[in-house]
């Protein structure tokens, strides 16, 4: 693994570094034994040497018998002033034996000042790369959520610097998200109360004249009572969107996501708007290739869809049609409900998604938030939403449901 490879280098170092020295103080034995050996060759061939001179009838071949015989037991050094088991005959072999004992020292000195040097540059590195984590910290501690990627390497250390900004961004993603949490409440909050203010008024108004008039015609009273029935309506629409779309904003909604049929989800939609239509005598037009499947929250795209078409059959003239086109391919399916009624121009169709905004031909019921909760529901469902229009001839919605390749939302149904 890759957090182990400043590791596996140490203790790579380590070691070649015993390797090394082991193979010296196996040279060094080498040497000490053949140069003992050679002291003591030198001794035995001069004692063969005086004994062949004094005794030259002597027989080599015993001789060579004596040198080739078991120890003995008897100490016949002991009569020249030596002992077998303390002292050494071959005094040059006391010099090279201490010699060889400080070079044998000096080589296991080396080694072991070698490898405390390795592991002393070892934990060098590990707390440079701890203080730039430190300071890394730090910084982050001061709103600076820069990282130097030059300085970050494949170790466990520069792993942990890595994981450690990673978790501190998500951190400050959170706190960001509560942040603005809160503030689209406070921002819907406020919707609530300016878009409440004119109906509320008015009811007031209303009432009023009801109350300060016992003496109004029935035609009159029921007027009267019938645009506030419609106000009230409209307050329960305006709240229930409101509040939907800022579930939808704070993320507090849950889909309940399955495989359903385009098709299924468009007959419900034209459903919903049925009566609208009757109204106007407009004709909804479904071509027969909306046979795919999505996966999505049935009961919400449903919704959203209804709240585009609606839109369609209000700025649609009266006794026109409405066409809704399906069609699919490798990426997505494609959903395009097309009027040809009023029309917008380019500033409208730019801001046509954006909350309480209402275009320039807008109804005075209008309250500007249908579409831009479709399109916070459509993309909560992996889809995006456009819009084509040209003025006095008709507007064209486009809706995209992206296929997603690691199997989650929106798989395409082969």
């Amino acid at each position: 693994m890759k957090n182990k490879e400043y590791l596996k280098y140490y203790l790579l170092q380590s070691l070649i570094v015993i390797t090394i020295f082991s193979l010296l103080l196996v040279i060094v034995n080498t040497i000490e034994y053949n140069q003992y050996k050679r002291n003591f060759n030198y001794k035995i061939n001069a004692i063969l040497e005086k004994v062949e001179e004094k005794y030259p009838n002597l027989d080599q071949n015993d001789l060579v018998e004596i040198l080739n015989s078991k120890e003995t037991e008897d100490n016949v050094l002991k009569d020249y002033g030596y002992d077998m088991d303390k002292d050494s005959y071959v005094s040059k072999n006391d010099n090279y034996n201490l010699i060889f004992g400080i070079t044998k020292f000096g080589i296991l000195l080396v080694a072991f000042i070698s490898l405390i040097y390795l592991f002393i540059k070892h934990n060098l590195k590990n707390d440079k790369e701890i203080d730039k984590i430190i300071k890394c910290i730090e910084k982050i501690n001061h709103k600076n959520y820069e990282l130097d990627l030059d300085e970050l390497s494949e170790d466990k250390l520069s792993i942990l610097k890595q994981e450690i900004y990673k978790t501190t961004i998500m951190l400050k993603e959170n706190a960001e998200n509560s942040l603005k949490d809160k503030i689209n409440l406070k921002n819907s909050l406020q919707d609530i109360s300016h878009q409440l203010k004119t109906p509320l008024t008015s009811i007031n108004i209303l009432l009023d004249n009801i109350i300060d008039d016992p003496k109004m015609d029935d035609e009159t009273r029921q007027r009267f009572i019938k645009n506030i029935k419609r106000e009230i309506t409209n307050i329960t629409f305006l709240v229930q969107s409101i509040l939907k779309l800022s579930r939808f904003e704070a993320n507090t909604i849950t889909f309940i996501r399955e495989d359903v049929s385009v098709k299924k989800i468009v007959n419900e939609t034209i459903k919903n708007v049925s009566n609208l239509c009757d109204l106007k005598n407009i004709n909804i037009e479904v071509n027969n290739k909306c046979q795919n499947k999505i996966n999505c929250d049935y009961k919400w795209q449903v919704e959203a869809l209804t709240n585009i078409v609606k839109n369609a059959v209000e700025y649609s003239y009266n006794d026109n049609k409405i066409l809704i086109e399906c069609d699919d391919n490798n990426v997505y399916t494609q959903i395009k409900i097309k009027d040809f009624g009023k029309g917008m121009d380019k500033e409208d169709a730019e801001n046509i998604f954006k909350r309480f905004y209402k275009g320039k031909d807008a109804g005075k019921d209008s309250i500007g938030i249908g579409l831009s909760l479709s399109k916070a529901i459509i993309e909560k469902d992996n889809g995006r939403v456009s819009v084509e229009s040209i003025k006095d001839i008709g507007t064209t919605f486009i809706i995209k449901y992206f296929y997603n390749i690691d199997g989650g939302n929106n798989e395409k149904d082969i």
